[in-house]
């Protein structure tokens, strides 16, 4: 099997499948597992941006023109002859779109199998783990970690269920400029980790907020993963703006608790990552009853005003 993988996640997945070496190419945000990187990379962003609010206005002005934000090899696509290519219907925003994907493909002959990925929650991703392994033809390796994926969810939502006290009211931004409240499946992982969602996320995508709508939303925890972005750039990022750095201090003024954590392998990859987030997650909520989770320490959490104010 020759598997072409467009998407950081479904790499992800394709790995924890145990098919790292059936990959032939991946798209240029795959990092993980390391060997990926030395794949050729099929995918290239068409915009140079250094800031978030560089990449937010760059990106923009790509979709406000109808440009396209992502670059994909057909050539090499072809040359590859993939049996397998894995792309997504999410977010153009985030990769190369499925239906350009889809266009490339018609052409070749012969055709590899498509799997386009959309997911929307939690059922989603887990769903997409068996896609790949009903197309890989390893359903069974699928299933059982599909299984052991919902037992380590089902495990915090137990422990949730018994936490003491009213819940804390959270907020999680998966951009800061301008700030993003994240959608999607966040909404899931904050009440599993047992916080109450002050950004009222449920079935909604990521939506533009102010800093002043988000002090109005009276948080007391404000979680900070911006997409694509590990926390070390986060906070450099942040440091640079001086309207999040006053805002981020008045919330802290006010009592609320903040916390950066890497964006770009916790929260926003739909892959077997989303349950080290939400572990991750319901540990720093309640870390007297979730325990630590199995993550790198520098994927955070790290507090950003401590660093700020360093």
């Amino acid at each position: 099997m020759r598997i072409a993988s467009l998407l950081a996640s479904s790499t992800e997945i394709v790995a924890a499948l145990d098919l790292t070496d059936d990959l032939v190419a991946v798209s240029h945000c795959c990092d993980w597992p390391p060997q990926v990187r030395d794949l050729p990379a099929l995918t290239s962003a068409l915009f140079e941006a250094q800031t978030a609010r560089d990449i937010d206005e760059a990106v923009r002005a790509k979709l406000q023109g109808q440009d396209a934000i992502y670059a994909l090899d057909a050539q090499a696509l072809a040359a590859l002859k993939p049996d397998l290519v894995i792309s997504q219907a999410l977010c153009d925003v985030c990769a190369v779109s499925g239906a350009e994907v889809s266009t490339v493909l018609s052409d070749l002959d012969p055709q590899p199998t498509l799997v386009n990925l959309e997911p929307y929650s939690l059922r989603d991703i887990l769903e997409t783990i068996t896609m790949i392994g009903v197309a890989a033809g390893v359903a069974d390796r699928a299933a059982e970690l599909r299984a052991s994926l919902q037992a380590r969810i089902d495990a915090v939502a137990a422990r949730s269920q018994a936490l003491p006290g009213p819940r804390p009211r959270t907020v999680l931004l998966d951009w800061t400029s301008p700030p993003f409240i994240g959608g999607h499946w966040m909404h899931e992982l904050l009440t599993l980790a047992g916080a109450e969602d002050a950004g009222n996320t449920a079935d909604r995508p990521s939506w533009m907020t102010s800093w002043n709508n988000l002090h109005a939303l009276n948080p007391e925890r404000l979680v900070i993963a911006p997409c694509g972005f590990p926390a070390a750039r986060t906070l450099e990022d942040i440091a640079g703006d001086l309207e999040a750095v006053a805002a981020l201090r008045q919330l802290g003024a006010r009592g609320c608790q903040l916390v950066v954590f890497d964006g770009n392998r916790l929260f926003s990859r739909s892959s077997p990552r989303i349950v080290d987030s939400l572990e991750a997650l319901a540990h720093w909520l309640w870390p007297d009853h979730h325990p630590a989770p199995d993550i790198e320490p520098e994927m955070g959490p790290v507090h950003p005003l401590s660093r700020l104010d360093a």
